[in-house]
Formats: C-alpha cells, structure tokens, sequence
C-alpha cells in the first residue's frame, strides 16, 4: 500500500479551528476498553488528558516501564469512537474502529513541553486523528508523512514518517471485540526514516520489517539513535 495521506501539520494550525460533532465512546465501551488496556498493555496511573477537543475526545494512558518491559507504552483512549470510512471490499474484516500505540524509552522525558520530547505523542494523536481529517482510514502497513517536504519530526532526530504495524504482545495481535460486537484494531506507531519510507514505497511494509529483522534492528521502542535500515 501507498503513502496514505500526509500529515499537514503547520497547514492545519493556520487554518480556523474546524467545528465536528463529537465522537466519544459509551460509558459502558470506556469501562471495556479501560480494563481491556489493563489487561493487554499494563496497569496505567496516568494520562495525558486532552482539555479541548472538537472532534474526538482523544486522551493517551501512560504505562509506566517495567522490568519485564523496560519502556513506557502510550496507548490512545478515545479514536476508537470514530467509525472510519473503509473500502467496500474491506469491509468484512472488522476494520472500521481504531485505537494507536506508540513505545518509548524508559528515560524519555514526558513531562517536557519542548519538541523534542513531545514529537512522538504530537505523531500518535496527530494519528489519530488523520481519519477525521481527511475522512479515510487507516489500516497495516499505511504511511504518513511529517510534512509535503519530508522534513524531521524535530530537531533532535531524522525520522518524517511513520508506518502502522498490528500492535502484539505474547498474547498475539491485540484487538478488542466489545460485549456490543464492535472491534477496536491496535497498531504500533513505527518512526521511519525517509530512505526506510521510500523502500516500504517501493516495496511493502512487509519487506520493510523484514528488512529490520535481517539487519537485527529494534524498531518497535522508539530509539532517534537507532541504524537506518537503508544504510
């Protein structure tokens, strides 16, 4: 699959703010999803809660590193609320809702406002919500763009884009299916640089995490020192 959409960051923060209606979860989904987040990614303490939202209502729980697993997981509670428009002929896979995850380094500064360390939860809600913006979806092995040029994320790294890999852990793919029937997809959120973006292009993504395997390259915790896999 193609380059999906692009992220036009900068664009949209010049344009007035776009009035939605809400799209928010039922209580009883919240209470589904909350125990569900427990129970696949980790008990979570806290949450970067959103003040104003005009679409969804998008928060991201915080699950603290552990030893087991030595990093923070950020999960968004709150894009699954939106029904996006998929494909007729992928319709029957159970696609239409989604919730996002990205991993970072136990050290990672989360409490800072500055770029540099805000970057990657900016990319997950941005993420989020790009379905909303452009009235699409997004699915495996999709890409976005930081911006029409490609330029860095921040200062402090080379990734521009990223690619959506199915969310696992020892349990298999995580995927809720809700009391009500719906189903919430999980995908990891995977920084990429840009020669990586041009080989999924040229290829698929499958190749790409491939291609990550071969060279013994952690991908999945985001490391801005990390190998290119292109170099």
């Amino acid at each position: 699959m193609g380059l999906f959409d692009i992220f036009r960051h900068n664009k949209k923060q010049e344009e007035p703010a776009r009035q939605l209606p809400q799209y928010l979860y039922e209580e009883s989904e919240l209470d589904e999803l909350d125990s569900f987040i427990v129970d696949m990614f980790g008990d979570y303490k806290n949450v970067f809660h959103e003040i104003v939202s005009t679409d969804i209502h998008l928060d991201v729980c915080i699950v603290d590193p552990t030893e087991e697993d030595p990093y923070y997981k950020l999960v968004t509670m709150g894009a699954g609320a939106y029904k996006m428009q998929i494909p007729e002929q992928w319709q029957k896979y159970d696609l239409d809702y989604a919730e996002y995850v990205i991993y970072l380094p136990k050290d990672w500064n989360l409490n800072s406002s500055e770029e540099t360390d805000y970057w990657p939860i900016r990319v997950l809600k941005d993420t989020a919500r790009l379905p909303i913006w452009y009235n699409t979806w997004l699915y495996y092995g999709h890409t976005t763009q930081s911006d029409e040029d490609g330029s860095p994320y921040a200062s402090n790294t080379g990734f521009n884009s990223v690619v959506l890999k199915f969310a696992e852990n020892k349990k298999g793919d995580i995927r809720l299916i809700m009391s009500s029937g719906k189903v919430i997809n999980f995908y990891e959120v995977i920084p990429l640089y840009p020669e990586e973006l041009k080989y999924k292009m040229d290829n698929d993504a499958d190749a790409l995490f491939e291609k990550f395997e071969e060279k013994g390259i952690q991908y999945r915790v985001l490391d801005i020192h990390r190998n290119n896999a292109m170099k």
